[in-house]
């Protein structure tokens, strides 16, 4: 009798595997005089480009006064979607600027932006702007829940350089 029970015991002590979304963003070098780290908003976004839920935030939050707060407003699409209701810092989503290079993010279906979001089909949104320079927005598609590995890439041309998102179910 025992030898049955532990394998059922096993099955049912074997925790479900959680869908697991992981995004890298690629911060490129600039042959410029004047470079600053960009700002970068993250933010999962509806097909009708109605917001859902921020993800990242990168700022320069260690300034005087807010100071680098009054900039965000250049991250243009989030700050009207999102940004100018919101109280920075955001806890466990706003951060410092990142130095060049890939910079990896991974959320699971228990994370808040994930939890409880309804099927259907969505975009990763990523947005960056530098003092001194440009402005870029890149999306990329995404459904929810994932019943199949999902692989999607973009490419930036000025202040963002390959985005890559990984859905696993």
């Amino acid at each position: 009798m025992r030898r049955c029970l532990l394998p059922l015991f096993t099955l049912i002590c074997t925790p479900a595997l959680a869908s697991e979304v992981e995004l890298n963003v690629e911060i490129p070098q600039l042959n410029v005089a004047e470079y600053h780290r960009p700002y970068v908003a993250i933010w999962l976004e509806r097909a009708d480009q109605s917001h859902v839920a921020n993800l990242a935030v990168w700022y320069d939050g260690k300034l005087a006064d807010k100071e680098g707060e009054k900039w965000l407003k250049d991250l243009r699409q989030w700050w009207r979607r999102s940004g100018r209701s919101v109280e920075m810092p955001l806890d466990g989503i706003s951060g410092a600027t990142r130095k060049v290079g890939v910079h990896s993010l991974t959320f699971s279906d228990q994370d808040p932006a994930f939890k409880d979001l309804p099927a259907g089909d969505y975009r990763v949104v990523v947005e960056a702007a530098r003092e001194v320079g440009g402005r870029e927005l890149l999306r990329l598609p995404l459904t929810w829940p994932a019943s199949a590995a999902q692989q999607q890439h973009a490419q930036g041309t000025s202040e963002l350089g390959a985005i890559n998102l990984t859905v696993k179910p």
